[in-house]
């Protein structure tokens, strides 16, 4: 479905009863008047406020509309499409799946024995439950994250990754971010989780790696020679998405980037599908594009990852540098992840880097990235451009001498 974002004046249809149910929405602002003809008697059936959602009965069967649905007002819906709708239920518990669908057969059977003269109940009624708000209010982020892609709102900053053996910004992190004006911003951790329940988090990965490579060629256009790697994080589910290698590699050759400019960074998961991830891996790195294993040592931590895919670069999570000298535990486990990774002949970035200290630190165990606010924190892609993100004030001190 292409339009995601409807506005209605007051009094304006929004469907009619007896329309084919193609689509569910949500009402983001204002409300809806349900009422239903039988014969010459009109039936109202009240309206409906922000975060009801209208019409998702009849899009899981099929069934016309039981009723039309007039705007109260100026009205903003959101649509839910069939897909979306399926998709969670297809995605969902068998059994749950089962009684749901066994419940709506029995629904639309009482209704269809009822009388000709008796009015029927129409299908949207407000819901005063919280557990039921709570589930609307999922799905009201899930339409606005398909209107974030549509529109090209999301966010894409970029955090320096810091060269520590020539003393210089060599690349970066790219990090989703996501503002709404009733809410602020969005955590990543929410909406990147929210994605990889459905099918969204192929298209966010996409057009994170778009947006990159847009910044890469800018930076080309303006001169800056070499030029900096820039890291895009995908879930393991993204890299063996039917035909996503292929797409990854031909962005690269249409921009005519070079080797080890763009890098894949693949999250931590006990999913990992070894064969396939590694065939995908291979395909991309025989076109020039590194991998790096991130957020390593949380999480599903796993060192068979480490054994059956060939990682260039091991990302040490934030969480154990930022503890290196308040826990001997810590700093033990930092020395430990740097020697294995260079035993197996794989770069270290460390993550969380604030105090010059962990620095020095960290230079000494031979690490050669490091990432955290002592580096610089996410920046805008403005500031990529102009270079401002690679000469911030901390990094002019970061120099070895």
């Amino acid at each position: 479905m292409s339009t995601v974002i409807r506005e209605l004046f007051a009094g304006e249809v929004l469907y009619r009863q007896g329309d084919p149910s193609d689509c569910a929405w949500l009402i983001e602002r204002g409300g809806i008047e349900l009422h239903s003809e039988h014969g010459r008697r009109t039936t109202h059936h009240g309206t409906l406020g922000p975060g009801e959602l209208i019409g998702e009965l009849g899009m899981l069967d099929g069934q016309p509309r039981s009723a039309t649905a007039t705007a109260h007002g100026d009205t903003t819906l959101l649509a839910i499409d069939h897909d979306q709708f399926l998709e969670r239920l297809d995605g969902g518990d068998a059994i749950v799946r089962t009684l749901v669908l066994s419940l709506l057969r029995r629904t639309r059977s009482i209704l269809a024995a009822l009388p000709q003269d008796v009015t029927l109940p129409a299908e949207d009624l407000a819901t005063e439950s919280n557990e039921e708000r709570a589930g609307l209010d999922k799905i009201r982020l899930e339409a606005r994250l398909r209107d974030a892609l549509d529109t090209k709102t999301l966010e894409v900053r970029y955090q320096p990754i810091f060269d520590i053996v020539e003393g210089r910004v060599r690349g970066y992190e790219a990090l989703v971010r996501w503002q709404l004006p009733d809410r602020g911003a969005v955590s990543p951790a929410e909406f990147i989780k929210l994605a990889e329940e459905t099918s969204l988090i192929v298209p966010v990965g996409e057009y994170v790696l778009d947006r990159v490579i847009e910044v890469l060629v800018a930076l080309r256009e303006a001169g800056v020679l070499p030029l900096p790697s820039i890291a895009v994080n995908l879930s393991a589910r993204q890299l063996v998405e039917p035909g996503m290698a292929r797409q990854i590699v031909q962005r690269v050759e249409r921009a005519q980037l070079p080797p080890g400019t763009l890098k894949l960074e693949v999250t931590e998961s006990r999913m990992l599908d070894y064969a396939p991830v590694a065939a995908v891996m291979q395909h991309c790195r025989a076109q020039g594009i590194p991998f790096a294993l991130d957020d390593f040592g949380t999480g599903y931590s796993n060192l068979t990852h480490l054994h059956k895919l060939d990682f260039e670069f091991v990302k040490v999570d934030q969480e154990f540098a930022r503890h290196m000298f308040d826990s001997q535990r810590a700093m033990a486990i930092v020395e430990a992840i740097v020697a294995m990774a260079h035993g197996i002949e794989a770069s270290v970035v460390v993550e969380g880097v604030e105090t010059h200290e962990q620095l020095e630190r960290l230079r000494a165990m031979g690490v050669r990235y490091a990432q955290g606010y002592l580096i610089g924190q996410a920046a805008p892609v403005a500031d990529v451009v102009s270079g401002a993100a690679a000469r911030g004030p901390e990094a002019k001190t970061l120099v070895p001498a």
